[in-house]
């Protein structure tokens, strides 16, 4: 396996060092001695000077614009966003960007469980074929872990060496930093799943012509049981995640007229009850899967369901996108779906979101001319953006 070129060596190698010291890099100075503590560095704007060469080649490029696929952040400082060619990541909460990696990988999702080791799937070339790569050094190294193209949608590691992998009907798991995977045993007609940890994990199941099954195992497989039963005539796939006591489930309607139906349950205590969040009913995508009543019945931009996140005991978001109206939003609930409240929206295609607190987070979205870099610390209520690359050139 080839290490791939790193980009400004120099300037990388420090920028490593710096991401790696996550927090508590230095004691604050506490002693009724010390200087008085100087002024407050200015933040820069804008793209931060950074990816200029990069900019200009992909200027006017209508088919690959230059754009974020993806953004994580392991806490309100430290985080990194990453698209076609490039990576880059701040250790101050986004006042300064560095650039960790510039090179051939067109990055589709990353992952890192720690400020060290990372795990990405790229592609040498947006639409060529996808494999999985790894990093030791922060991100401005990466080299390819399978030597076969692989065919994983979205991939989610616990540390350095275990890690689950999702394709849309199958579950993979590594205990070796993805050097080889073994297949989970899942539930028949399973379009969805997600691992808390080797044992326990949830599977969306379509039963065709009569709904979506949510099924639990605390075996690792070996068995599973019911959950929660929601009906629609065509079942295709759904989202699911969890998180201690939170399950959250996203099964999607149908789509059509750029307008997509979806519901969105929520369940407090590990599957025992669930909440109908959102019920979207489109023109386009007719109805909503499941029945009963929600506390919304339009989701967040009354658009596409994209990423759901669950952070702490009881708090969870999603990102929807409408990109007819031009829209991005997140919406959220702090009591396990008990309650939702859609926020304000942004002008944008789409989005991704990465969330530390309840209250601090982040949204990567697609503008009419830029792609950019949100922040907000008030749960999404307000957003400032942190970075913005420009897409096209008038």
């Amino acid at each position: 396996m080839k290490w791939t070129k790193r980009i400004y060596k120099t300037t990388i190698t420090a920028l490593s060092a710096t991401l790696i010291m996550v927090s508590g890099w230095s004691a604050p100075v506490t002693s009724v001695h010390a200087a008085a503590a100087p002024a407050p560095a200015t933040c820069g704007t804008g793209d931060h000077g950074l990816l200029q060469a990069l900019q200009n080649k992909h200027s006017g490029d209508v088919s690959t614009p230059l754009s974020f696929s993806d953004v994580q952040f392991l806490n309100g400082n430290t985080g990194r966003a990453a698209g076609n060619g490039f990576m880059i990541g701040t250790s101050d909460g986004g006042c300064h960007f560095q650039e960790i990696y510039q090179g051939q990988w067109s990055f589709k999702q990353f992952d890192f469980p720690d400020n060290v080791h990372g795990f990405a799937l790229a592609s040498v070339e947006e639409g060529q074929a996808q494999y999985l790569i790894g990093t030791s050094n922060g991100g401005s190294e990466w080299k390819r872990l399978s030597n076969k193209a692989v065919s994983f949608e979205r991939i989610n590691f616990i540390d350095s060496k275990k890690g689950f992998a999702y394709e849309r009907a199958a579950t993979y798991y590594t205990k070796d930093g993805g050097q080889s995977w073994s297949k989970i045993s899942t539930p028949p007609n399973t379009r969805g799943a997600y691992f808390s940890d080797r044992n326990t994990g949830w599977a969306v199941v379509i039963v065709p012509g009569s709904g979506y099954r949510v099924m639990k195992t605390t075996d690792g497989g070996g068995t599973w049981s019911l959950s929660l039963k929601a009906a629609f005539a065509e079942p295709e796939f759904g989202q699911i995640s969890a998180k201690g006591d939170q399950v959250a489930v996203v099964l999607y309607g149908g789509t059509g007229m750029s307008q997509t139906s979806y519901s969105l349950y929520e369940s407090a205590n590990r599957g025992k009850s669930w909440n109908r969040v959102i019920a979207q009913e489109t023109a386009g995508g007719g109805p909503a899967p499941g029945s009963g009543k929600a506390e919304f019945n339009k989701g967040p931009a009354a658009g596409k369901p994209g990423n759901l996140q669950l952070v702490g005991n009881s708090t969870s978001f999603l990102v929807g996108f409408s990109p007819a109206a031009e829209k991005v939003a997140v919406g959220r609930s702090y009591n396990g779906g008990k309650q939702w409240t859609n926020l304000p929206a942004l002008a944008g295609y789409d989005g991704v979101i990465s969330f530390t607190s309840n209250k601090e987070g982040w949204l990567a979205i697609r503008e009419l001319d830029y792609s950019s870099l949100y922040a907000t610390k008030d749960g999404g209520a307000s957003w400032e953006r942190r970075f913005s690359l420009k897409v096209m050139t008038q």
